[in-house]
């Protein structure tokens, strides 16, 4: 990348980031996802540390850093802890009690398990919610309602969340098509969505092929694409008319899906809302009734 000029601000930091992201080398296109994904964590950590969560090393941190117009990383850091005093002041509290809940666990049995998942779940919740902008979940919600037809795509991990918004949405009565990988028809069935339909597309690392080119094809139709994903570099963004980037925490096994499960509820509850006339205590029906 050419000698530029260092943003001043996270926001500009960001932006350049993004503009840059396709012509970055892999390496860089693998710090940036972490930076933007992170940006608390960036803002209190180390370069080493942070270094050695990517698997990545701190160097390159550096290399990236001047790169992009400053001296070393502690200058780009700055931003991002300028961000954190503002946006989050909460978080360095809130990340030492994880940390300590964490490092006091002994308990390596089932239960410990269990435990432990549901703390950092906990963290990942808190976390979802102090990024989430209100506009993008009022304009996500009216989406849905106004679409003649909901389409859903989510494979692979993302299978779980697309079949609970099929489920709540198509008790709600709103007409609803999951695009299915069983078949090979997804990409069939997609080319029927018009312009008064609306696409929930939902892809994390590492991304379904299949749902890339999904939502590209029906951005290009013109019909709004709701995405959630883990980054605002995720190759959905660019197709979204709305995208929640929900970030992932590396577990020792796996990667929860408590936070995404929990902004699909949400979004169908907005929708639950608008559809029953009822802000108070609106109602997901459910097959028996109950």
């Amino acid at each position: 990348m050419e000698d530029i000029k260092a943003p001043e601000n996270y926001e500009d930091l960001i932006r350049l980031i993004h503009e840059r992201y396709d012509q970055m080398s892999r390496t860089y296109q693998r710090i940036s996802v972490y930076l933007t994904q992170n940006p608390n964590e960036v803002a209190v950590q180390s370069v080493n540390a942070i270094g050695e969560h990517c698997g990545i090393h701190a160097s390159s941190f550096v290399r990236f850093a001047q790169a992009l117009g400053y001296k070393g990383f502690k200058d780009l850091q700055h931003l991002f802890q300028e961000r954190l005093a503002t946006a989050a002041p909460g978080f360095e509290a809130r990340r030492r009690a994880l940390d300590s809940e964490l490092n006091m666990r002994e308990d390596r049995s089932e239960y410990g398990f269990l435990r432990e998942l549901v703390v950092r779940d906990i963290a990942s919740l808190e976390d979802m919610l102090e990024r989430t902008d209100p506009a993008q979940m009022s304009e996500a919600a009216d989406m849905i309602e106004n679409a003649r037809t909901v389409y859903i795509v989510g494979q692979l991990r993302s299978a779980p969340v697309a079949d609970l918004l099929r489920y709540i949405l198509t008790m709600l009565g709103k007409p609803c098509v999951l695009l299915d990988a069983s078949g090979g028809l997804s990409t069939h069935m997609a080319r029927t969505i018009g312009k008064d339909d609306v696409l929930i597309a939902i892809s994390f690392r590492f991304y379904a092929n299949e749902v890339v080119n999904i939502v590209e094809t029906v951005a290009q139709t013109g019909a709004p694409v709701v995405a959630i994903s883990d980054s605002t570099l995720s190759p959905l963004a660019k197709s979204a008319k709305v995208l929640f980037a929900v970030p992932e925490h590396d577990y020792t096994f796996s990667r929860s899906l408590a936070a995404p499960m929990c902004l699909a509820q949400a979004l169908t509850v907005a929708v639950a809302a608008r559809v029953q006339k009822d802000t108070a205590e609106p109602r997901i029906p459910t097959v028996t009734g109950s």
